[in-house]
């Protein structure tokens, strides 16, 4: 389905200005300054609630039951993993940082999966400890890592084995994760996955839950979800034959796509539950066996389109094209620093004269960060009035995802705050770098 890009609440008044949860842009960036990260609490939590909701329906009508983890990954603080615990949704982390947030915001441990290509002894540690719900083994070296540590723990640890299914959809290379030449998980085409599962079964400290798969990124056909499905539970009947073990657990992954621009294609969560519920039902029929208790990791389609990000206009400047012609460059106030998925991925985004109205007729734009990089590009073509000026407040639309988590210090630049509107009411999810954070970072000679 063709989507807004932009969150449920927000509106442009009869001045132009923009408002979301109840709150006029330029009051947000009066008293948060900007760079800023802006989330619709409402949106946030109501895309959350319709995941969960939508699937567990779905597979309830096959009378089988439906988990949905968050992916920290794509933004995590404390409240969030609050939202998330009232919600009903589990949490994906990736790393000690994430797990450490995650237990702070109230997500009970046995609710929280382990994720990681290269897990370090302190993090498996710490899960361990705490009592996670899983921790997804990526390769036979983390198998035998993890077994003697939770034997000498006198635990047993929780696993799922992390399959490489050859079914890649969506995105671009670099989020691929599913084909074969890349670092995670373990091919099912090679005989490493149903080895691993052998592995993991024969490990007298691991207790093996099942099998975790995830196929890419801004994902659009449910066809790809169906062939993975069906590798996937081909491999555990496979696995059953062989051993006489059922393995309870088969995670599907993400990658619901959001939309980005104006008119851009995304994954509706309710037709993608039926969708794929009902193709599971299928492969189910095909291989037989007991029902697993399914899950789900959205995040990027959860955290994506509730947020934005606002900057406050610089420099403005008129390049003439080698084709004819001119295009606008708009300069913020933020740029790579805080949202780098343009120059990674070339990633596209909608942005918007956020803090009046403007009768300008619209020009090509590109808007630019403050960095020292000539490819420190915010939104690479858009259109713009063509009196843009110093002041000005510029939105960039669904930067939820992956704009704070991906944050750096480049150039030294302070990260931006997160806020949390609703209701006509802000709140600091997670608070602005200041510069005596930098230099409490920097050990002088």
């Amino acid at each position: 389905m063709t989507s807004s890009p932009w969150s449920q609440t927000v509106e442009r008044g009869s001045d132009g200005a923009l408002s979301v949860g109840g709150l006029d842009v330029r009051d947000l960036a009066a008293e948060h300054g900007t760079p800023l990260y802006v989330v619709d609490e409402a949106d946030f939590r109501a895309r959350a609630s319709a995941f969960r909701g939508h699937f567990s329906a779905a597979f309830q009508r096959h009378g089988a039951q439906m988990d949905v983890f968050y992916a920290s990954k794509a933004f995590l603080c404390s409240q969030v993993a609050g939202w998330m615990h009232e919600d009903g949704l589990s949490l994906d982390v990736a790393s000690l940082g994430e797990l450490e947030v995650a237990l702070r915001g109230g997500m009970p441990a046995h609710r929280i999966g382990l994720h990681g290509n290269n897990k370090q002894i302190d993090e498996l540690t710490r899960a361990l400890e705490v009592g996670v719900g899983r921790i997804i083994v990526d390769s036979f070296t983390e198998v035998d890592v993890l077994n003697e540590l939770a034997g000498s723990l006198g635990l047993q640890a929780p696993v799922l084995v992390r399959v490489t299914t050859g079914v890649h959809a969506g995105g671009h290379e670099y989020i691929a994760t599913s084909h074969e030449d890349q670092k995670f998980g373990l091919s099912l085409a090679t005989g490493a996955a149903l080895e691993a599962l052998h592995a993991c079964h024969d490990a007298p400290h691991l207790n093996l839950l099942g099998i975790h798969t995830h196929i890419g990124s801004q994902i659009l056909s449910i066809d790809a979800f169906r062939e993975s499905a069906d590798r996937m539970l081909r491999l555990r009947a496979q696995f059953t034959a062989a051993t006489g073990a059922d393995l309870p657990e088969v995670d599907l992954g993400g990658g619901y796509a959001i939309a980005y621009t104006e008119g851009a294609e995304s994954l509706d969560p309710a037709d993608a539950a039926v969708a794929i519920a009902d193709a599971v039902a299928s492969v189910m029929e095909d291989h037989g066996g007991t029902w697993p208790h399914f899950s789900i990791e959205p995040g990027r389609a959860i955290a994506g389109p509730a947020g934005m990000t606002l900057y406050n206009v610089g420099v403005v400047k008129q390049v003439s094209l080698d084709e004819g012609g001119s295009r606008q460059y708009v300069a913020v106030d933020g740029g790579m620093s805080d949202n780098p998925r343009t120059i990674m991925y070339g990633a596209e985004y909608a942005a918007t004269l956020a803090s009046r109205s403007s009768e300008a007729e619209p020009a090509l734009s590109r808007v630019v960060g403050k960095h020292c990089e000539s490819g420190d590009i915010v939104v690479r073509d858009v259109d713009l009035p063509g009196d843009v000026a110093r002041g000005d407040l510029l939105a960039v639309a669904a930067t939820g995802a992956y704009g704070r988590s991906m944050a750096s210090t480049y150039n030294n630049a302070l990260r931006p705050a997160v806020v949390a509107v609703r209701d006509g009411r802000s709140r600091v999810l997670v608070r602005r770098d200041t510069i005596a954070d930098l230099l409490d970072w920097d050990v002088p000679a």
